[in-house]
């Protein structure tokens, strides 16, 4: 029940406490501790103001309720000399100086740790999402929510916790003041609800505009990732131009967003003080006349009242503030919410040994209610290799996706080893799988890095490391350059050619040791003499590893053991390359097409 009341009523305490756990307790304990200390140093001042004042003594009834500290003192025999009456003061103040700064760096520790926490869970969901929820998902909302958003959440973290802080304080200086006089913490609680009614509309429209930002800073992310990603483009066709007047109507709309916030945060702090001056005043007008209250209760309260008063205010900068990211902190909370709901699902069966078959029986798949895919059926045996070819959008890539393990089986079976592919653990199919596009995945770091994948340089790995870039054909061009193995490749290795780079791509395969090297459209963006010389390296490699190629130059697969052809989402044939020529009118028109 109270977990159900949290959840609903309390949304963002229950999203930290659910990171923080027992962390927040100590926060929360340690603005009790320095509320209360605060509250004893502050009652010390009216015995103070008692003796400056020429009483020569000090009268417990003056502090109202709180003449138990006195009188705890007298019981313990100490004293209330104008000396100690300061140094108990000081002690009090000093005590809470000092639980101050354990409170400051165990709030500091604390938010670090949130955000630790809330970064790895993040990249660890990423790492885990299902390709095909990936595909479709906004790249610049990802982007934006990984990076950018992370530290606003941590903002939204520092300004909630904060106005938590300050809401215990206000609590606590209302407390002191209830034992002083009941009347006087009415007048606070009225006061409290009357500011906090000014600014609820502030609030509203605070939330409100946090949220467009959030919204703009994830398209902005996403304009900025496709300026990066299709650069060469843009600037070959004179289109950057064009595309930055999106940036830039994009970066107005976040500054407007932005400037807003600033104007109603200005609001509140500007009013804060003066509210504040507003309410004191009428409570001492209050306190006096009507109530006709003493002038030592009415200064001890006046001080209690301030410092609740105060508090208040600041809270309520606090809330605003949590509200202008609090659109960050939902978008965090859907965006893992999504992870969470489309994560892969693999089994937990590990194979053992090498891979010796893959089987697809009467497999379906589908996206949205399309079927992309309908009854296929193929075995592939170890060291085979596979060409698929057919027209675009005929499922090649979709079936080799699911052989991968990228896509999930939805219907029919799909055997790795005998063993059904969702009991298996996924994860050991695709360690041991080699992936080449005809866009070669290129890190901005150094040969050496880019084919080991950042494994460490030693004896083992640099010899792997000659050997690889010897399979791959690449041997004579890195051992030119100045730097060998140590070269930075750049940007996505835009200073390569695209030979080169896919070298590099395939060496990096080859380095892993893998089993199932699948080329997808590997050669299709190279020159005529470039893909003659991989397709050479290729075929090479040809009964040593299970090679899986997508193609539709017929001229990379005619070594093929099998070619599977593709139309509509089906299997129309199978078979070797002479096989095919005589079998399959679609096949032998491409043949005659490319003057094979």
């Amino acid at each position: 029940m109270i977990k159900r009341i949290i959840k609903k009523y309390f949304e963002s305490l229950a999203y930290f406490y659910s990171y923080l756990g027992y962390r927040i307790l100590i926060v929360v304990s340690f603005s009790i501790i320095i509320g209360i200390l605060d509250g004893f140093g502050l009652t010390m001042f009216l015995p103070l103001l008692q003796m400056v004042s020429g009483e020569g003594n000090v009268d417990p009834e003056g502090l109202g309720h709180l003449s138990f500290l006195v009188d705890f003192f007298e019981d313990s025999g100490i004293e209330l000399t104008l000396l100690m009456v300061l140094g108990i003061m000081t002690f009090f103040f000093l005590a809470k100086g000092v639980f101050q700064y354990f409170a400051g760096v165990y709030r500091v520790n604390v938010q670090e740790w949130f955000i630790k926490r809330l970064r790895l869970k993040n990249i660890k969901g990423l790492n885990n999402l299902a390709y095909k929820y990936f595909v479709n998902s906004n790249v610049g909302r990802i982007q934006n929510t990984l990076t950018g958003e992370v530290d606003r959440v941590a903002t939204s973290y520092f300004n909630y916790f904060k106005a938590v802080e300050y809401g215990i304080l206000v609590a606590v200086y209302m407390g002191f003041a209830f034992w002083i006089d009941a009347q006087f913490a009415i007048l606070v609680t009225i006061g409290g609800a009357l500011t906090n009614f000014l600014f609820k509309h502030l609030y509203k429209k605070t939330k409100g505009v946090s949220r467009t930002l959030t919204g703009e800073n994830n398209n902005f992310q996403s304009l900025i990732i496709q300026n990066v990603g299709n650069y060469k483009y843009l600037k070959a066709t004179g289109s950057l131009h064009s595309y930055g007047r999106k940036l830039h109507e994009s970066v107005l709309r976040i500054r407007d967003s932005n400037v807003r916030i600033g104007k109603l945060d200005a609001i509140l702090t500007a009013g804060r003080e003066p509210i504040l001056i507003i309410v004191v005043v009428s409570v001492i007008i209050i306190q006096n006349t009507l109530f006709g209250s003493e002038l030592g209760p009415i200064l001890l309260s006046l001080v209690f009242f301030y410092r609740a008063l105060n508090y208040l205010m600041q809270l309520q900068v606090r809330w605003n503030k949590f509200l202008s990211v609090s659109g960050s902190l939902e978008n965090m909370q859907q965006f893992e919410k999504e992870l969470k709901e489309n994560q892969d699902l693999n089994g937990g069966l590990e194979l053992e040994g090498a891979i010796q078959t893959l089987d697809l029986n009467s497999i379906y798949f589908y996206y949205g209610k399309t079927a992309v895919l309908r009854e296929i059926n193929l075995g592939i045996k170890s060291n085979e290799t596979v060409a698929f070819v057919g027209e675009s959008g005929s499922g090649k890539t979709t079936l080799v996706n699911i052989i991968a393990g990228l896509l999930p089986v939805e219907e029919g079976l799909y055997k790795i080893n005998k063993h059904i592919s969702t009991e298996l653990d996924l994860n050991y199919l695709q360690n041991k799988i080699g992936y080449i596009t005809q866009d070669p995945v290129i890190f901005n770091d150094t040969l050496f890095n880019n084919i080991t994948f950042w494994e460490e340089k030693n004896e083992y790995t640099e010899e792997r490391f000659w050997t690889a870039i010897k399979q791959a054909a690449i041997f004579d061009f890195i051992n030119d350059l100045p730097d060998r193995e140590e070269t930075v490749l750049g940007n996505n290795g835009m200073t390569l050619s695209g030979g080169q780079r896919q070298r590099i791509s395939i060496a990096r395969e080859l380095y892993k040791d893998v089993e199932i090297l699948i080329l997808d459209e590997a050669t299709s963006a190279l020159d005529s003499e470039t893909e003659k010389a991989i397709q050479s390296n290729i075929d090479e490699l040809k009964g040593r590893y299970t090679i899986l190629i997508v193609a539709h130059r017929i001229s990379t697969i005619k070594n093929a053991d099998k070619i599977v052809v593709m139309k509509d989402g089906v299997i129309s044939k199978t078979g070797n390359f002479n096989e095919l020529v005589t079998t399959s009118y679609y096949f032998k028109k491409l043949v005659e097409l490319q003057e094979l």
